[in-house]
């Protein structure tokens, strides 16, 4: 504890947004590691029930396409509207409950739109046989598209409300993302022959959990207001300045998973639950830091920019470095670790010895884009809180470009392997970009 102390007051000596910095990556980062060790318990109960079986291939393939769309509106109202929140609240604060409303029924009508889409979508995708699915894990999909698609409403919500909490600088709605784990491990244990049941009803019913722990709170601070269809706020000329460029590059970038379960597709049965066990144990490393660095550094950098700070260059250079560095020591160590963090997670049940060798090369192969995601979170956050909405696009479709050119160069050669070392063309390219775009206004 003396030692976090220390380190606190020195980044406070050098920089007062050092120690802004630290204290929410601190904050984040330990309800991330909460967060993650609940879905490393959940995984465990998934692989014992279902191993590498065409029930995992079904559900992964159908919470990949629902969570696409979710994924993109997170990602872009994160970086649109926490900025614009930060910059109403210290100079229009009477005008924030107005756009909340409005924001909240402009959501309502998004995430009904997208629900009929998304059923129009996947059904046809399943009943044309587009998909490129085996005959038992398309019925599969199809039995649990009913259920899912549900989730697209409930997750347009949740994200709304997430983004609130986090402009207002309040970290627990992180706490709060494993809500849905609880549910969707409990429905494993408790059902244990429902087939699709379990995993279905365990993620509609956890989501459904997850938004009244967010809007709760909300609500006793009198920051929950109905929703309202004028759209008469002062607000959405800059809300849409930056929304529609960010959805663009999102949409893009987020991509990629989809493009992932395509090639692995034509790798045969288990190719996709495989790739999704490794990217399971990546996104416990990714989201951990990731979640950690830009929850923690984009409210301070939109104030500082607010507060006509110029010289940021060495507080963004410093945790630019700092987290390259920490995702080196991290691809060592997880690297050595790979066989025995998937055999601890998920070799049980049905999940035997060989699909761990299998899970931990992907896993392996995956590892090398860490450096470069990790310090590439910053330079992101720092180009959100400077309105350059413009780079993100950008890194979108450069990101799209490499992940499809990476598997079709890798795949034939690597397999599944290629799939996953294939990422590290995404945010490689997209860590040299930022760093080349953002030098100058740096300096």
């Amino acid at each position: 504890m003396n030692l976090f102390i220390a380190i606190g007051n020195r980044f406070k000596a050098a920089d007062p947004h050092h120690s802004a910095i630290f204290k929410g990556m601190a904050t984040v980062a330990l309800f991330v590691l909460l967060g993650k060790l609940i879905s490393a318990a959940k995984e465990v109960v998934v692989a014992y029930r279902y191993g590498l079986g065409a029930e995992v291939d079904a559900y992964q393939f159908i919470y990949n396409l629902i969570s696409w769309p979710i994924g993109v509106w997170a990602s872009v109202l994160t970086a649109v509207l926490v900025p614009l929140a930060v910059r109403v609240r210290q100079t229009e604060a009477e005008k924030l409950p107005r756009f909340r409303s409005e924001l909240l029924g402009f959501a309502l009508l998004l995430s009904l739109v997208l629900a009929v889409l998304g059923w129009c979508g996947i059904k046809l995708m399943l009943v044309q046989g587009w998909g490129g699915l085996p005959a038992t894990t398309t019925r599969l999909a199809a039995e649990a598209l009913p259920g899912m698609i549900l989730l697209l409403p409930l997750g347009i919500l949740i994200t709304l409300q997430s983004a609130w909490m986090l402009s207002a600088g309040r970290h627990v709605n992180t706490l709060l993302d494993s809500v849905p784990t609880l549910f969707i491990g409990g429905a494993v244990l408790l059902f244990a022959h429902g087939g699709m049941g379990p995993l279905v009803w365990g993620t509609l019913v956890g989501s459904a959990m997850h938004f009244l722990c967010l809007i709760i709170p909300m609500v006793r601070r009198h920051e929950f207001e109905a929703p309202s269809f004028a759209y008469r706020s002062e607000q959405w000329t800059w809300f849409w300045q930056g929304f529609g460029i960010m959805l663009g590059g999102q949409a893009l970038l987020s991509l990629t998973v989809i493009v992932d379960q395509f090639f692995a597709v034509d790798l045969g049965t288990g190719s996709i639950a495989t790739l999704g066990y490794a990217n399971r144990i990546l996104s416990l490393i990714m989201s951990l830091a990731a979640t950690a660095v830009s929850r923690a550094t984009l409210p301070v950098f939109a104030q500082a920019r607010l507060n006509s700070a110029t010289k940021m260059h060495d507080v963004v250079m410093y945790w630019a470095c700092l987290m390259f560095l920490g995702g080196l020591v991290t691809v060592v160590i997880g690297y050595w670790l790979a066989p025995w963090a998937v055999k601890l997670l998920f070799e049980r049940g049905a999940f035997t010895s060989a699909d761990t060798m299998t899970v931990a090369e992907v896993l392996r192969y995956g590892l090398p884009q860490l450096p470069f995601y990790f310090s590439s979170m910053v330079l992101v956050s720092y180009a959100l809180s400077e309105r350059r909405f413009s780079l993100i696009f950008w890194s979108g479709v450069i990101g799209f470009i490499g992940k499809v050119a990476g598997n079709i160069f890798l795949v034939p050669a690597l397999g599944i392997n290629g799939i996953s070392l294939a990422s590290l063309c995404v945010y490689g390219a997209n860590a040299l970009f930022f760093w080349i775009a953002l030098r100058k206004r740096l300096q």
